[in-house]
């Protein structure tokens, strides 16, 4: 595998992450990050390895963010991913998991509650990678200040589920 076929697969891995979030959220592309993979010395060895993210522009409440973190988690786990450390933070919890063909796949929560979803590589023979499509923002809109602004009837709201969230399968 090249660096753009890992690139495409880390877009592929986020869409499906995204394709399992019910009620679904809005989210945009962020800048894509590409490193060398260093052998022991930290010279090259004509691989690399390449991250694709994706930012949660709905704004999810505190109230419910556990219940968005377990849904991911879940979906996750259906399709094989090992689930290799969660991060219990009131205010900025994450979960951390690899997929079966060594990608590594996290769900961030960070400041201001934006969720970050982050696909990295394993190693790949070094190859150009096109940087995905990301739509214009004007700068004088909310999107760009950074931070989830898309309110959302159920992800948004202010009560704590007491069940798990709609789509949710035990």
């Amino acid at each position: 595998m090249n660096m753009q076929e890992a690139a495409d697969r880390a877009e592929q891995i986020l869409d499906n992450t995204f394709a399992g979030i019910k009620p679904t959220v809005e989210a945009m592309r962020g800048p894509s990050t590409e490193a060398i993979c260093p052998d022991i010395k930290g010279d090259a060895t004509g691989a690399g390895t390449i991250i694709r993210r994706r930012y949660v522009m709905t704004i999810i409440s505190g109230e419910r963010r556990g219940s968005f973190l377990g849904l991911v988690e879940r979906h996750w786990k259906k399709n094989g991913y090992e689930i290799t450390s969660v991060r219990d933070h009131k205010e900025r919890p994450a979960i951390f998991a690899s997929t079966p063909d060594g990608f590594r796949v996290s769900l961030q929560i960070g400041y201001k509650g934006m969720a970050r979803f982050d696909a990295t590589s394993p190693c790949a023979v070094e190859s150009r990678v096109t940087e995905p499509p990301r739509k214009p923002i004007d700068p004088d809109s909310e999107a760009a200040k950074g931070l989830p602004y898309i309110r959302s009837d159920f992800w948004s709201a202010s009560t704590p589920l007491s069940s798990p969230s709609p789509g949710a399968k035990s």
